[in-house]
């Protein structure tokens, strides 16, 4: 750790490499695959483009859902 950190009234936390769990834009990704991707065909590319606008701007029927999935509380697991 470098000097200047030693006092400062930060404290730095290990992450693993690679935790898509711990980056809120996976956590969002995922769940616009859930709500927009699975189980949903559509027939041609605006129908799609569609769907994904209509998502996207109406987050706020989302509010309660993101709210909880998008959140900084989270434990990491295997530290010790």
């Amino acid at each position: 750790m470098p000097d200047y950190l030693e006092h400062a009234k930060i404290e730095l936390v290990f992450l693993p490499p690679y935790a898509p769990n711990l980056n809120l834009i996976e956590r969002f990704w995922k769940f616009f695959e859930k709500t927009v991707l699975y189980g949903h065909y559509y027939e041609t590319f605006p129908e799609f483009k569609a769907a994904c606008d209509q998502f996207f701007t109406g987050l706020d029927q989302y509010h309660d859902s993101l709210r909880s999935l998008l959140t900084d509380r989270f434990q990491i697991i295997g530290q010790g």
